[in-house]
């Protein structure tokens, strides 16, 4: 299965047919990678995502293969050439036996429902760590497995389960939980910070709503009202439950914050429009 979704793609610099869009590029060797949003067609947090993208080539101790500015062209070039409006567009360093590419394609957007917002998703425990939780890295072993276990279970999302029974992040996501008017979430050094969950704790600072950095412990899920899960895909996204757990997906603040996000994100929109 193609994973470019579009028409066209751009490697290194340079539009591309679909047709000659190679699978390997990002699923052999080592990919750092981010997606992106896209809203009309323009970036959802473009700034935001390099910054992480950056960083996580730092860590990696990897080459630089684009600059901002060249990511930027390429996402331009890439959206008026495919006139995608609502879509991701996925941007992936590769580095494979010597050789290095950066690629810019669009991938099936997966995004929740009306109703699934309304109702909220099911999710499931999955028992296990990310190798280096602060670098978006492709991981194909604990993706497809993750990937097996939602389809048997009927699951949306995976809550990822550490070695001391306590609940992390999630497989594309972070996680939230919330009790009266606080909310619990997983401490920075040891999750990926989504680009959603740093805008939500900023708005939470901006209205004073409290944040507790902490991780919760799978025997203690049930003394919460309700869970929701963040990420570029679902912004704010309640369960209904977790394995047989049941949550509150009615919650006043939950939709607060995803106004709060929707506005946030209208902003990034129009920073990038106007540079």
């Amino acid at each position: 299965m193609n994973e470019c979704y579009g028409e066209k793609f751009i490697l290194n610099g340079d539009l591309q047919p679909v047709e000659s869009f190679d699978n390997s590029l990002v699923y052999e060797g080592d990919s750092i990678y981010e997606v992106i949003r896209m809203v009309k067609g323009s970036p959802v947090f473009f700034c935001d995502h390099m910054e992480r993208l950056i960083t996580s080539v730092k860590l990696q101790r990897k080459e630089h293969l684009a600059d901002v500015p060249s990511l930027r062209k390429a996402i331009i070039y890439l959206t008026r050439s495919d006139r995608k409006k609502e879509a991701n567009i996925k941007i992936v360093f590769n580095y494979n036996n010597g050789s290095a590419n950066y690629l810019v394609y669009f991938i099936e957007p997966m995004y929740p429902s009306e109703e699934q917002y309304k109702k909220g998703v099911k999710g499931i425990l999955f028992y296990a760590e990310r190798k280096d939780p602060e670098s978006k890295v492709i991981n194909h072993k604990l993706r497809s497995s993750i990937y097996h276990k939602l389809i048997h279970e009927g699951g949306y999302e995976a809550l990822l389960v550490n070695g001391n029974n306590f609940i992390t992040e999630g497989s594309r996501s972070n996680i939230f939980f919330l009790k009266g008017e606080t909310l619990v979430t997983a401490p920075d050094n040891v999750i990926l910070n989504g680009i959603t969950r740093k805008h939500i704790l900023e708005i939470c600072r901006e209205n004073h709503i409290k944040v507790e950095l902490a991780c919760v412990k799978v025997d203690d899920i049930s003394e919460y009202e309700s869970v929701f899960m963040t990420g570029t895909s679902p912004m704010i996204l309640p369960f209904y439950c977790i394995d047989d757990k049941f949550f509150n997906v009615r919650l006043p603040l939950i939709e607060r914050l995803r106004n709060f996000y929707i506005a946030k994100a209208g902003e990034s929109i129009r920073l990038f429009r106007s540079e």
